[in-house]
């Protein structure tokens, strides 16, 4: 789906490797592998055991770096970061992983997630004396770090971790050890993997495998590991409170060949299409999907209906990221340049055209527009999960409530905007069934926020400004 079109994007990517010669080309591949976590910057922090140096840049990770910058890049760990910009906005100064310099030794440190007591924090530390180089709510952590007692670096740590709230993966590297956390409610996804006699970490399995390495575990909430040349130590920061991964990892953010939580999520988006097919029961000639998420999902859609899936829509996947500009003259010429119907699929069809969600409608909206242009009878649209009706305050880009097109409208209303002649959003109950995680207690292990408005944090008065008014 065309997430950069409509206003649904990630927060982030990460990745680190410990004991690697090869370290920072390592990382060079994993963050390729995290591409679609992160468009706007990608950067790599290497130690060699004595000092930290590194090479960051706004853009793809293939065009940052080369093997020329690789090769001048030493040492046997690294943290490596691939960007797309929701707090504190772009620029390059806000292209991670942040890297400090001290008298007692330097840190650098690369974040997937979202403070919501960042500027909270923020503005007591500059009381304080603080002074903050980026507009990035990742630095916080850093200056917690430093003004925390204690003589070993985790200890310093785990203070810090304590004192601030939201989704956060961090990767922290200093020159001997790193350090892997993740927050209490374990909303964003983190796993560590082996490679040979290295340790890996990364935001997506399918980094692991990029790279060759094997898959040991999940990361678990409120954890925190230490690795350096003594090996592998694993600690608490904080209780792990009750578990809410983001949902949309499952529905739309993360490969098809990751797994979350021991699930498959190709195999979770077949599922979803196979629950979609149930509930929408829709007569149709042919099912086709929004490329890319919804392929998988349209799959287990024609699987369980009987109605055949044929690629209805193809992605130019040569557009450069460049292209699109805030204009919504050129918004909508966008989708055309990133889209297009096959007319000698749909021409004469009744087409259920599956998707992952609706943000805003207008790209649906379009789509929907251009396939009855190349003579489909009918379009069905088909959406694997709940209306988005609330913004995220934890790393995913959703914009202020009233842009929200589900916030104030049912769903014959949206049909009616899009222009569909039916919509079908599948139930909060069949998606996680669906997904594998079914709601039989009071806790699902997932974030539901953006669908159902109950949010799995303490939420502070800067946060909802900062989403609600912006």
């Amino acid at each position: 789906m065309l997430a950069e079109l409509r206003g649904l994007n990630e927060e982030c990517g990460i990745f680190a490797v410990w004991g690697h010669e090869d370290a920072a080309k390592i990382t060079y591949y994993g963050l390729h592998s995290l591409q679609h976590r992160g468009q706007e910057g990608t950067g790599i922090i290497t130690s060699d055991g004595h000092e930290l140096s590194g090479h960051k840049g706004e853009g793809l990770v293939a065009e940052v770096f080369n093997e020329q910058v690789l090769s001048k890049m030493n040492g046997s760990a690294a943290i490596g970061h691939v960007r797309y910009a929701t707090a504190g906005g772009g620029g390059y100064e806000n292209v991670q992983p942040l890297l400090f310099h001290s008298q007692t030794g330097s840190m650098a440190l690369a974040h997937n997630g979202n403070l919501v007591n960042a500027n909270l924090i923020k503005s007591i530390l500059e009381q304080q004396g603080s002074i903050f180089q980026t507009s990035s709510d990742t630095e916080v952590l850093a200056h917690l770090i430093r003004r925390n007692s204690g003589w070993l670096m985790k200890d310093r740590v785990k203070s810090a971790l304590k004192q601030i709230e939201g989704a956060f993966a961090y990767v922290i590297l200093t020159e001997n050890e790193l350090i892997v956390a993740l927050d209490p409610q374990g909303l964003r996804p983190l796993s560590l993997g082996r490679l040979g006699d290295a340790y890996v970490a990364a935001s997506e399995t399918c980094a692991f495998d990029a790279v060759g390495a094997e898959f040991i575990r999940d990361v678990l909430p409120g954890e925190l590991l230490i690795i350096n040349e003594d090996g592998l130590y694993s600690e608490f920061f904080a209780e792990s409170r009750d578990e809410a991964l983001c949902t949309m990892e499952y529905i739309y953010f993360s490969r098809p060949d990751s797994s979350l939580n021991g699930i498959n999520v190709h195999t979770a988006r077949k599922n979803l299409g196979k629950r979609l097919a149930m509930e929408a029961g829709i007569d149709a000639d042919v099912v086709t999907a929004v490329p890319d998420s919804g392929v998988s999902t349209a799959i287990g859609y024609a699987e369980a209906s009987g109605i055949p899936y044929e690629l209805g829509l193809i992605k130019n996947r040569y557009v450069g990221r460049t292209f699109i500009q805030p204009s919504q003259a050129l918004r909508e010429q966008g989708v055309k340049m990133k889209l297009s119907p096959v007319r000698g699929v749909v021409e004469g069809k009744r087409v259920i055209m599956v998707d992952d969600s609706i943000v805003r409608g207008t790209t649906s909206r379009r789509i929907v527009s251009m396939l009855k242009a190349a003579g489909a009878l009918e379009v069905h649209v088909v959406i694997s999960s709940p209306p988005i009706k609330h913004p995220c305050f934890y790393g995913i880009d959703t914009s202020k409530k009233e842009e929200l097109i589900a916030h104030s409208r049912s769903t014959e209303e949206i049909r009616r905007l899009i222009g569909a002649d039916s919509l079908t959003f599948l139930s909060t109950e069949g998606m996680l069934e669906a997904i594998g995680r079914p709601n039989t207690s009071k806790n699902c292990g997932q974030c539901l926020a953006c669908f159902t408005g109950e949010y799995p944090t303490e939420l502070y008065p800067d946060s909802l400004q900062y989403y609600y008014q912006k």
